[in-house]
């Protein structure tokens, strides 16, 4: 049994796409009660934390734990709490690049092992005028989202590109979750549906 320890439909989506069926439990852990010295640590402290969470309550299964964070000038950004700070987060980044940091862990819980690993990848954003922020932000996508945006919704009209694996900026590194499970000895080719 594959659990994705995520709210995240855009994780279940690339899941799912890439065939895997897996059951979804909310971890419910509170991000704003941890810390760490980098954007990618953070990501991986909070990816480990989510996963543990989940697999307290199982007795067997992959638990599948990530989050993602915007890194730009070495600071992390999250989801953004308010309308007002989404806009402002989107006058920072506009014609800048960042790096989206994403944080896997994997925990096999009845061998009881876990694996760990943050995959990056760099982002180009638009100009977007700030009438086009406004009426992104009035959309309340950027709300629910690291970073405040999202590339494969309406927030993909003001990026320029990206550098490195497409589906972490969509919250999950298929080669990278790939070799996580690998390292706990199982093939992913195996859980396909």
């Amino acid at each position: 049994m594959i659990v994705l320890a995520s709210a995240s439909p855009a994780r279940l989506a690339l899941l799912r796409s890439a065939g895997l069926d897996p059951k979804v439990i909310v971890s419910g852990v509170d991000e704003e009660a941890f810390s760490a010295h980098t954007p990618a640590a953070l990501s991986l402290v909070l990816a480990r934390a989510k996963a543990a969470k989940v697999a307290a309550d199982l007795e067997e299964g992959l638990v599948i734990g990530c989050d993602s964070i915007l890194e730009l000038d070495g600071r992390p950004y999250g989801k953004p709490a308010t309308p007002e700070e989404a806009v402002e987060r989107w006058r920072l980044m506009r014609g800048r690049t960042g790096r989206l940091v994403t944080g896997h862990c994997v925990i096999d819980v009845s061998a009881g092992k876990q694996v760990a690993e943050v995959a990056t990848t760099v982002v180009r954003f638009g100009q977007p005028s700030d009438d086009e922020i406004a009426a992104y932000v009035a959309t309340g996508e950027p709300l629910s989202l690291a970073g405040a945006f999202s590339i494969e919704g309406r927030g993909g009209w003001f990026m320029e590109g990206i550098e490195g694996d497409h589906g972490n900026v969509l919250g999950l590194s298929l080669p990278l979750l790939r070799e996580l499970f690998a390292d706990l000895g199982y093939a992913v080719t195996s859980f396909w549906r």
